[in-house]
């Protein structure tokens, strides 16, 4: 425990050499932080062409939403011909060797920011046993999210798409009888 405090109390005491040794790190520092602002970035909107070609492969009809993010639309099997809400989101997160992509499917509304502490619990109650995916909270929304490798077969992208619309809708169910409003 007492390791990174000893690294970070001897951080300052770096020996950077001659003046003009200083120079040249200040400068190669310099030189590189305007050859990265140099290149282009990609628009934060942009779909990702990947997950394109997976949905047309599983034959699923798809929009693009102004956050480049592809939306989807399930009719969830059942008696009560209940329909489901899904993004599948472009943009990729990473950690580490980590690189990961988000399925977003939304199952409750607020009336306010806060959720009820009901409703709360139950989301914690239903993420502990959940085995793909877990609630999160999107301003008033509770939103289930899969996250999953980023270069995920279509197989497995269907799996993560079919566990969100599945855990969302049956949520919204409970949370909200007699509404199929996501």
């Amino acid at each position: 425990m007492d390791a990174p405090l000893r690294a970070c109390k001897n951080a300052g005491n770096h020996h950077w050499g001659s003046p003009m040794r200083r120079i040249s790190i200040l400068f190669a520092a310099l030189l590189s932080t305007a050859a990265i602002a140099a290149e282009p970035a990609k628009p934060a909107n942009e779909p990702d062409p990947r997950i394109k070609t997976q949905l047309e492969e599983l034959e699923y009809e798809y929009k693009v939403d102004s956050d480049g993010d592809y939306q989807l639309t399930f009719a969830v099997e059942g008696k009560d011909k209940r329909s489901q809400l899904v993004f599948v989101r472009s943009p990729v997160q990473t950690f580490g060797e980590h690189t990961v992509r988000e399925i977003w499917s939304p199952g409750y509304k607020s009336k306010d920011k806060d959720f009820p502490a009901e409703v709360a619990n139950r989301l914690l109650v239903a993420t502990n046993v959940s085995k793909l995916g877990a609630w999160a909270k999107q301003d008033e929304y509770a939103v289930f999210v899969v996250k999953l490798r980023a270069d995920a077969s279509t197989k497995e992208l269907d799996d993560a798409i079919d566990a969100a619309v599945r855990s969302a809708d049956e949520m919204e169910a409970e949370l909200t009888p007699g509404k199929d409003d996501l």
